[in-house]
């Protein structure tokens, strides 16, 4: 059962979504287990101030080392004491490497994982050096701390835990899982407002159905990422 613990200003927050939907079904059933921690419960001065001003000069605040780094040693110590192994510790910041469904993967390999938002101007460097595993973008652009952004991976990691989904070809066939995007998808009635679901879904063929799909996605992919759709080919050539 994989463990994912979010180091964050706002726990109340991060851990009212874990709780809910698919990932709360799943935590209810034992299948996954999430945290979500105080770091100003981690401060040492009375006002429980978690940030300064920057040394250099420059606007905004950047967030105490010594705070962040007690609350994640607290975090690998309940995982000791569980008899874990020591979880992953990823700092959610817009300096970090591009997150995709291949680093969800990755990541999903892992008994655990410590989240730790970044919030304000940012985090002291180094705490980020002294105990960060990596750092982690979700985009090319920048949020106003990294709660949203731990959200993102967890969700991604925890639905590819065993049983989390009900099967995982709920999860195979969606866009990026194979390097395309899924195929367009339809449910009842079979026209609305004059558009009609394509003749080939209600054949009851599945051969054809997959074949339909398959061009679907590879069109789509074409279309939307030509990126990926340029990778994709280099890789078919590849393995030819």
């Amino acid at each position: 059962m994989m463990r994912i613990d979010v180091a964050t200003l706002f726990p109340e927050m991060c851990q009212r979504v874990l709780d809910e939907s698919i990932l709360g079904r799943a935590a209810r059933k034992g299948l996954i287990e999430t945290h979500c921690h105080q770091i100003r419960d981690y401060t040492l001065n009375r006002q429980r101030q978690v940030d300064d001003y920057p040394y250099g000069g420059g606007c905004g605040m950047v967030m105490y080392a010594q705070p962040i780094y007690d609350c994640c040693v607290d975090v690998l110590r309940q995982a000791q004491e569980q008899g874990r192994p020591r979880p992953r510790i990823v700092f959610l910041t817009a300096a970090g490497k591009p997150y995709t469904e291949q680093e969800a993967k990755r990541l999903a390999q892992y008994d655990g994982l410590l989240l730790v938002c970044g919030h304000y101007e940012g985090m002291d460097e180094r705490v980020i050096e002294e105990i960060a595993d990596e750092e982690i973008s979700i985009g090319d652009y920048v949020l106003t701390g990294g709660e949203l952004a731990a959200l993102v991976v967890a969700d991604s990691v925890l639905r590819l835990q065993p049983g989390v989904l009900a099967e995982p070809q709920g999860y195979q066939e969606e866009s990026h899982w194979n390097g395309l995007l899924e195929y367009p998808q339809y449910t009842r009635p079979e026209e609305w407002r004059g558009r009609r679901v394509p003749e080939v879904l209600l054949s009851g063929h599945h051969g054809r159905i997959d074949q339909w799909r398959a061009e679907q996605s590879l069109e789509r992919t074409r279309q939307r990422r030509p990126d990926l759709y340029e990778a994709h080919k280099q890789e078919g050539k590849e393995k030819s």
